[in-house]
C-alpha cells in the first residue's frame, strides 16, 4: 500500500468501517522513528512494566510485520528503549506501536523504523518475560489481533482484519 494515505483507506473502504472490519485507532499515539508511513501484519504482546516478551520478538526477524504491545496504559516506565528499536529496525520490522512509554527518543528518532507510543519516561522496565504472546489486546478504544493488518501514517493508525488493497 505504498503512498496511500489512511484518509484515502477510509474514504475508498466505507463498508469496512460500517462493518467493523476496518477500524481506527483513537489519536493517543505520539509519532517516533523515521518511518512516519508504516504497514503490515500484526503480531500482539501484552505486557505489564516488563519488556522481556518485546525483546524476544523483536531478535526475531520481522519480515515487514508490526508488534503492537499493549503495555496497559502505564506511564511509570519505558518498556522500549532505543536498543531493542535498532534491532528491530535491523531484523525488517516495519513498526512498532506500544500502549506505554518509550525512552532513548533521539536513538529511535534516528531509526528507520516507525514507532508509535504514548509518551517517553526515562525509568526502564523491569526483563522477567511476563505477558501473554499472540493474544488479543484492545488498545486505543480497539480490539486488535493477532494475524491483522496495521496500517499508520500521520493522520492516524488503521486496523484491518485482512490486507487492504486500495
Amino acid at each position: 500500500m505504498a503512498f496511500v494515505t489512511t484518509a484515502e483507506v477510509c474514504d475508498a473502504n466505507q463498508e469496512l468501517i460500517r462493518s467493523g472490519e476496518l477500524r481506527a485507532l483513537q489519536p493517543i499515539f505520539q509519532i517516533y522513528g523515521r518511518r512516519q508511513i508504516f504497514s503490515g501484519p500484526v503480531v500482539t504482546v501484552k505486557v505489564f512494566e516488563d519488556n522481556g516478551l518485546i525483546r524476544q520478538f523483536l531478535e526475531e526477524k520481522g519480515n515487514g510485520r508490526v508488534l503492537v504491545v499493549d503495555g496497559g496504559g502505564s506511564q511509570r516506565c519505558a518498556i522500549l528503549g532505543g536498543n531493542p528499536v535498532v534491532q528491530a529496525q535491523n531484523n525488517g520490522w516495519a513498526g512498532i506501536i506500544v500502549n506505554g512509554c518509550i525512552r532513548d527518543v533521539d536513538e529511535i528518532n534516528g531509526c528507520d523504523i516507525g514507532v508509535r507510543a504514548l509518551a517517553s519516561h526515562p525509568i526502564k522496565a523491569s526483563k522477567k518475560g511476563l505477558g501473554e504472546q499472540r493474544v488479543p489486546v484492545n488498545i486505543a478504544g480497539t480490539r486488535i489481533c493477532d494475524g491483522e493488518w496495521v496500517y499508520a501514517d500521520t493522520d492516524g493508525v488503521l486496523v484491518s482484519q485482512t490486507e487492504l488493497s486500495v
